[in-house]
This record gives structure tokens, sequence and C-alpha cells, in this order.
């Protein structure tokens, strides 16, 4: 299991982390999800075998948000 912490500076509200931990969450692979809203940060435990950074990333920023680089 990886742990990973990924900045999405325009989290600001409860839908932000609704709709970011059911979108991520939703990856085979990810077993947990937690978006910290003062810290614009969304933290993730998956199983590198079955999803990627970029799987993960990609979820994020299919909700409409950037993940800078």
């Amino acid at each position: 299991m990886t742990d990973l912490t990924i900045s999405v500076p325009e989290i600001h509200c409860d839908h932000c982390k609704t709709s970011l931990e059911a979108a991520v969450g939703a990856l085979a692979g990810v077993s947990e999800v937690s978006v910290d809203i003062p810290a614009a940060v969304v933290t993730v435990a998956f199983d590198e075998a079955a999803v990627s950074r970029a799987e993960i990333v990609g979820a994020i920023e299919g909700q409409g948000y950037e993940v800078p680089i």
C-alpha cells in the first residue's frame, strides 16, 4: 500500500471534499481517500499494482480541479 498527498489549491468547501472523495474513492485499488479542506490536500492510500498516480490525478482533474506539477 502506498500513501500519496496531492496539493489541490482550489479545495475550499464541503462540496469539494465530497466530490473529490467520491471520484478518487471509486478508483479500483484505492483503499482510503481523505480531503483536508484547510490544507487543500487530498491524501490517498492505494495499491500501485492496481492504480497509478496519473489515474488518481486524472480523477481529481475530471472533477474540474487543477493539480499543480
